[in-house]
């Protein structure tokens, strides 16, 4: 079993380290959460039609989630800063070629490919495994809560900056002054320089390869489940995200409760995701997400069920709000618990690459059922059931190390 020992002595709270990995959140995650408001103002200008924008942000979900476990495992062996330095050219390169694009497919590889790829090198795995190395374990959930509710914050706040500037620049120039903020992510990222065999706390690792450290996390039952689980995470924010706004316009909820809903579940995510860091540092996280799953179902059932209002609307918003990204420290801590801190970055990014196809199913599964049965209600209630396979399966996870004794060699 897996010891954490202190590398130095007197180990300090890195606050520097948490701080700088908030604001790359905050950074990372702002941009491509406020790229609706650039679809309308881009596409009249260019006279693209609503699938090439479409188009472009699902290629961007996909990216993200499949290049995740890619850097993820990159940072584990040559660095997070290289990754992380990675992700802020990538970032800027793909919002500059999505301002100036002049064609679909300059669109595609501008706004989908280079930002999905950016986004994936920045995201919560890898700044996230990057505190785990620095970060005791007693204080690593409530940590990856903090680090959650920055990418949360940047949500929040992105939306008004981008509208803002949209009115006073342009779409176009707003993409420019984007981008160009998103080249000192490098130098955010230098106190979070060094890979899986460095940092302040480091862990009596059993020796295995990267090929073993995956066969390891597939044969072993809690991984698999968690991996299946967190699928239904992405699916079901993925859904509400991109069909929510339309979903109230067929019920006759005026359009603004569309955007003040979107809003508070932003604002609401933050608090959700600091309480899911404190909570799961002090009970059973296994436990922990199953209630989150069940909880989602719950609401989503009553939200259905009684009568739709503005008010329900609203009430409807703050709930989900507090269980939006609340599943992923718990989540990301256990996967630490599980194989430890050496290959947290790609496992972690392994994890997070089930949400992403469950983010593709959601958002594209809402517009081909609506297209079939004229309504959203059968993508509703498939959320609904999906979560409450998602109660079922994370309940019997085992919050604790690997067994690895059986593969120790004999003394």
């Amino acid at each position: 079993m897996a010891a954490v020992v202190p590398a130095r002595s007197t180990p300090t709270f890195p606050w520097l380290i948490v701080i700088c990995g908030c604001l790359i959140a905050a950074l990372t995650f702002g941009p491509r959460s406020a790229m609706g408001f650039f679809q309308l103002p881009m596409l009249e200008e260019k006279g693209w039609d609503r699938t090439t924008f479409g188009l472009a942000m699902a290629i961007q979900n996909l990216l993200w989630g499949m290049g995740q476990p890619i850097f993820g495992a990159i940072g584990d062996r040559f660095g997070t800063w290289r990754v992380l330095a990675a992700s802020g050219v990538l970032y800027a390169l793909g919002l500059f070629l999505m301002a100036t694009a002049d064609s679909p497919t300059m669109l595609h590889i501008g706004g989908g490919v280079l930002v999905g790829l950016g986004v994936a090198a920045g995201s919560f795995g890898i700044v996230l495994a990057a505190f785990a190395r620095n970060i005791p374990a007693e204080k690593r959930s409530m940590v990856f809560g903090i680090g959650t509710a920055a990418g949360s914050a940047g949500m929040f706040l992105f939306a008004p900056i981008s509208q803002g500037m949209i009115d006073a620049f342009g779409w176009s120039d707003t993409l420019v002054y984007m981008s160009i903020a998103m080249l000192v992510i490098p130098v955010l990222a230098i106190p979070l320089a060094g890979n899986a065999s460095s940092g302040t706390i480091r862990q009596v690792e059993f020796e295995q390869t990267f090929g073993a450290a995956l066969r390891e996390a597939f044969a072993h039952r809690s991984f698999v489940l968690l991996v299946s689980g967190f699928f239904v995470c992405g699916f079901q924010v993925a859904f509400i995200t991109a069909h929510f706004p339309a979903y109230l316009g067929d019920i006759g909820i005026d359009a603004r409760y569309a955007v003040i809903a979107l809003a508070l579940i932003g604002f609401f995510n933050i608090i959700g995701s600091l309480a899911s860091g404190f909570i799961g540092q002090r009970y059973p996280k296994p436990a922990f997400l199953a209630l989150i799953y069940l909880a989602r179902s719950v609401l989503v059932t009553a939200f259905l069920l009684l009568p739709q209002t503005p008010v329900t609307v609203v009430v409807f918003a703050i709930i989900m709000g507090l269980l939006w990204l609340s599943t992923v420290p718990p989540t990301n801590a256990l996967v630490a618990i599980m194989f430890g801190t050496r290959y947290l970055g790609m496992l972690g990014g392994i994890v997070f690459f089930s949400h992403q196809i469950g983010s593709f199913l959601g958002v594209w599964l809402g517009g081909y059922l609506y297209d079939q049965f004229g309504s959203y209600d059968p993508v509703w209630w498939l959320g609904v059931a999906l979560g409450i396979f998602a109660a079922i399966v994370h309940w019997p996870i085992q919050e604790k190390p690997v067994d690895r004794a059986a593969l120790a060699p004999a003394e």
